[in-house]
């Protein structure tokens, strides 16, 4: 189970012959001596139970099955082989030369092709088959040796994972079945799912510069660059530190009369679609369209107008989210491989799309940094952002004296924001309208409380913290919806996760370079921490939840203006958590709370019978279908008829 200082190979690699269980041997077949390699055997151990048929409920502590087995490159049991396989394989290997190996290779050649029968009995679908089998020539050879053999392997077949059910959907029924921390391995990749709330604190908060954003960062780089979701660790730090500060109080509260003025221009064209016989309108894309519209403003100061017009700066903008999801949900990245943008047609659009919006930022940036009027940080947070010209985040950055940011990194920076704030927001106002309207009882309390706290003006900063339930709303969307639905990460070093709810006391060991999913829809739908998990009830979040077991549970009354992740100990996570927690958490639930009021204000939204929006996913969860809506006015308290909305409108 150990290196020998004399050993060029892992053991791993000598010993990993099949998917089903490695083989504990007494000595390596590459020189190791065999007073470093002795290993004992899990016979009985049951912690791959499915596999081996040796019982349930093993934590990796029976007799026979020492701590060291839970180890990074612990061996794991020949009692585990299936007979007819175990029987083929020597129990122990001598130091050997190249004829002696090869003829001791002739019993794997059996082996294999026992592994490829009992896969395909297992499954008769061939991609299942050779997904298998990949998985198991890669481990040990291709994989880097991750450690975690004491964790859970769900049970789980490729077309689970790239079927038409979205992934997040697959890993919640292994959630139930296989706990809050399992393995999953799928072709040439092996990955630990987490989806309880203390192993994510202790990777997202308690040793979070541990780890990186590993795949998700391979994916981002091209089109992000080193923004701050892809950037590394040191590059995040400084680029945290200068941007931060932007998200100040005066900049939120001159953003609330932002948000209402871009959603007037959707409540416009909504009053013209109810002058039309057809009056039916897809509000996932008006809500897209005015989440655009404000990231532009607010953040860089460009007005993309996408509410009434498309442009080829708005067509390369979706272009690029596009491909960025294409991207997240594709398990070959053949974008990497030489000329694929000039010989792959989608790969050379993404190219154009992304050269369009570099120009129009580098523009953007240019323009700030020719009228740059340097300050320090406490002068530019008093400046008066209701009467400036230009009250964007990018000025800020720009006037901020002793930051010394590129036009390169700057783009960066405003391309991940671009992309971060568009999709979350669009998306969580989509499914809170898609949930009010299947839910007529929650909609009501929601429009009683915006028509006594709004009346007929433009909502402000102070009318936010009045409209409680249309938070709660939001609250609850991103509970059921989360944005996105899994977050990825990558072991810089080898670490220990908790347990959590129910499984192991002494933890899971993990190796350098474990790639993790932590799936915040198994966290939010968790029926171990909430109850009626799958129902639409915003009501809970004014709740109590008491602890489970080392979990400390949540007291609603202690949450300040929004749920977060502190005050339910890392189980509710609608803006990440820790260190690398979404800057713009407060931007977007606001811009979410006032959209929202705005347009149920005025209208009456309904779907036609037996329509399904459907479900698909990429960087954030969408519908499949679109979120069509019959749409009528309503009669607003304090106005006399369809002439008073519209003069409200235009006022």
């Amino acid at each position: 189970g150990r290196q020998s200082p004399g050993c060029g190979w892992r053991c791993r690699r000598c010993v990993s012959l099949c998917g089903v269980a490695a083989l504990a041997i007494d000595s390596c077949a590459r020189r190791m001596a065999p007073a470093t390699t002795t290993t004992t055997a899990r016979v009985g151990c049951a912690v791959r139970a499915r596999r081996s048929g040796a019982g349930t409920g093993c934590s990796g502590r029976q007799a026979g099955c020492p701590r060291v087995a839970r180890a990074r490159h612990a061996a794991r049991p020949l009692a585990a082989l299936p007979a007819e396989i175990a029987a083929l394989v020597p129990t122990d290997l001598p130091s050997l030369g190249q004829v002696e190996l090869g003829a001791a290779a002739l019993p794997f050649a059996g082996l294999f092709a026992l592994t490829f029968t009992g896969a395909f009995k297992k499954s008769k679908n061939l991609q299942d088959v050779f997904s298998r089998l990949i998985t198991i020539v890669s481990q040990g050879y291709f994989q880097p040796n991750t450690g975690g053999d004491s964790i859970p392997e769900a049970e789980g077949e490729m077309s689970d994972l790239v079927g038409d059910e979205p992934l997040f959907k697959a890993l919640y029924n292994m959630f139930l079945d296989s706990g809050g921390v399992f393995r999953l391995s799928f072709g040439p990749k092996c990955f630990i799912v987490v989806s309880d709330p203390l192993a994510v604190r202790h990777i997202l908060r308690d040793n979070a510069y541990n780890f990186d954003k590993g795949v998700l960062a391979e994916i981002l780089k091209p089109i992000m660059g080193k923004g701050l979701i892809p950037a590394d660790l040191e590059t995040w730090k400084v680029r945290r530190k200068a941007v931060i500060p932007g998200f100040h109080k005066a900049y939120l509260d001159c953003m609330v009369d932002l948000f209402a003025r871009c959603t007037e221009r959707t409540v416009e064209k909504m009053e013209g679609v109810c002058e039309q016989e057809n009056r039916t309108l897809d509000m996932e894309t008006e809500f897209l369209n005015v989440a655009l519209d404000i990231i532009g403003l607010g953040i860089f100061n460009y007005d993309f107008g996408s509410v009434n017009k498309e442009s080829p700066v708005i067509k390369s903008v979706y272009g690029v989210l596009k491909e960025a999801e294409h991207r997240s949900t594709t398990y070959i990245p053949y974008w990497n491989l030489p000329l694929a943008d000039v010989f792959v047609p989608r790969q050379r659009e993404f190219k154009k799309d992304i050269g369009i919006i570099n120009d129009v930022l580098d523009e953007l940036i240019l323009v700030a940094q020719q009228t740059q009027q340097e300050e320090d940080m406490e002068a530019l947070q008093n400046r008066d952002y209701k009467n400036v010209k230009d009250p964007s985040l990018l000025r800020f950055l720009v006037d901020m004296r002793g930051e010394d940011s590129t036009a390169k990194q700057l783009r960066d920076d405003l391309m991940t924001m671009l992309i971060a704030g568009h999709e979350t927001t669009g998306a969580v106002l989509t499914w809170a309208l898609h949930c009010l309207v299947q839910n007529p009882d929650e909609m009501a309390l929601v429009t009683e409380e915006i028509d006594r706290v709004l009346g007929d003006r433009r909502p402000t900063f102070e009318d936010i913290k009045e409209m409680k339930r249309v938070r709660m709303v939001i609250a609850e969307s991103l509970r059921l919806y989360p944005q996105p639905p899994i977050l990825i990460r990558r072991a810089l070093g080898d670490d220990t996760l908790p347990g959590g709810i129910g499984g192991d006391p002494d933890g899971y060991s993990i190796g350098k370079g474990t790639d993790l999913f932590i799936s915040v829809w198994n966290l939010h739908r968790s029926p171990q921490i909430w109850k009626d998990a799958d129902e639409f009830r915003p009501s809970r979040f004014d709740e109590a939840i008491d602890p489970i077991g080392p979990w400390g549970g949540y007291d609603g009354k202690n949450s300040g203006l929004y749920p977060n992740e502190s005050a339910y100990n890392f189980a509710y996570l609608p803006f990440g958590g820790g260190p690398r927690k979404c800057l713009g958490d407060q931007f977007a639930l606001m811009e979410a709370v006032i959209a929202l009021a705005m347009m149920l204000r005025r209208f009456k939204f309904s779907t036609k019978a037996g329509f399904e929006p459907g479900m698909k996913t990429g960087a954030t969860i969408h519908t499949a279908n679109g979120l069509f809506m019959d749409i009528s006015r309503r009669e607003l308290e304090g106005t006399e008829d369809v002439q008073g909305v519209k003069q409200m409108v235009a006022k």
